[in-house]
């Protein structure tokens, strides 16, 4: 890449990176946090509050990258960040979970992934926008480590709600880096009927259907494992960072090899489909041994080594399965199945714990890639120049 390249890159990594902290910071605590809070009590109302961000995310990611089309991307990234911000200091400023619920959809309704990855597109040239991707999925990936293993600690020091507030200041100092560092570029017209095609096209579909799976996962998840980490390992909330901080790092050693390996040797659907094993064989474990500590840490283990493959294997499938013309509807298509699977975790892991208790939702979230795994059945990614075997 050259340096405008990299400026843009490096830009819209950091602008994900400032946006997503305080995001992912709020996932390994705010089960706990809200069950201290009128509201707090049922897990239906919890799961609606985590879970809603991602289903104003996923309603107006595909206008929003429309409206960066007609108007520029950088005014509407910046308008997004500012509701996004606004968001977050309704979320802080909350003393209960309904008045959370209405900030953390107004967090959603800031979604700007679509203009975000769009814009990148627009500033780099086609052989070099996969390694821009990339390092863009990176950045994303490091913010998600940094957050698990910070939440804890954070929280300890200015609670949830301090979390949110600065999260809130986290985005309005993203603002700068949009208007100064990212080069600024024209959008790229558009083919009519991409977005069409993008929702239609049976490859890109099974990914959608897959990021959709996978943070609806995530999501249900962590409405869980909080409390089973206190009550498994004998660790109050502050204290779990002890635990996401060497699974995620030891998890995120094979994940470069494996790549590498999937890419030189055709074997993307075998990795893709050991990732999703991988998966359901974590949260299966953690569902019949959550009351022991080492098998639990194991399983989480197990659990995140395939997320954090899959997480950066996903938008680097659809960026290149893509065709030039179909990049924006592609990605904007994705990005809202990412926020609607965050969405239908929260709400469907709750509504599941609210009625047969934590089994339940350890179950519920165990058997979403079941339901991955049967719709992989046949899929062959066909990627120019890159030959594809079981």
């Amino acid at each position: 890449m050259n340096a405008l390249e990299w400026r843009a890159t490096l830009g819209l990594g950091a602008l994900y990176a400032l946006r997503m902290a305080g995001m992912f910071m709020v996932l390994p605590v705010f089960a706990l946090y809200a069950h201290g809070l009128p509201g707090g009590q049922d897990p239906r109302r919890v799961g609606l509050a985590i879970g809603v961000y991602g289903l104003t995310q996923a309603l107006l990611q595909i206008p929003l990258g429309i409206a960066s089309d007609r108007w520029g991307r950088k005014p509407v990234i910046a308008l997004g960040m500012a509701v996004f911000a606004a968001g977050s200091v309704v979320a802080g400023l909350a003393r209960t979970v309904d008045l959370i619920v209405v900030g953390r959809a107004l967090q959603g309704a800031g979604a700007v992934s679509s203009a975000v990855a769009a814009l990148l597109a627009d500033s780099t040239r086609e052989q070099v926008r996969t390694q821009a991707m990339t390092v863009l999925g990176a950045g994303m990936g490091l913010s998600f480590v940094l957050a698990m293993v910070l939440g804890p600690v954070v929280s300890d020091w200015i609670g949830v709600d301090g979390i949110f507030l600065m999260t809130a200041v986290l985005a309005l100092l993203a603002l700068p880096v949009v208007w100064w560092v990212v080069p600024g570029s024209e959008p790229r017209a558009a083919r009519a009927g991409g977005l069409a095609e993008a929702l239609l096209d049976r490859q890109m579909s099974r990914l959608h259907l897959g990021i959709f799976l996978l943070h609806a996962m995530l999501t249900s998840l962590f409405l869980v494992l909080p409390a089973t980490l206190e009550r498994t390992l004998g660790l109050p909330g502050a204290q779990h960072w002890k635990v996401y901080l060497p699974v995620l790092l030891v998890s995120v050693l094979p994940v470069f090899p494996l790549s590498r390996w999937a890419e030189e040797h055709g074997r993307l659907r075998a990795a893709f489909v050991g990732a999703i094993v991988l998966l359901a064989a974590g949260l299966a474990a953690m569902t019949l041994a959550r009351s022991e500590a080492v098998p639990l840490v194991a399983a989480l283990l197990v659990f995140f080594t395939g997320f954090n493959y899959l997480e950066g294997a996903l938008p680097s499938l659809i960026s290149r399965l893509a065709p030039p013309d179909r990049k924006g509807a592609a990605l904007g298509v994705y990005a809202s199945a990412q926020f609607l699977g965050a969405f239908a975790g929260g709400v469907g892991g709750g509504l599941v714990q609210a009625r047969w208790g934590v089994p339940g939702g350890f179950g519920f979230t165990a058997a979403l890639p079941l339901l991955w795994l049967a719709a992989s059945a046949g899929w062959r990614p066909a990627i120019r120049g890159i030959p594809s075997r079981a």
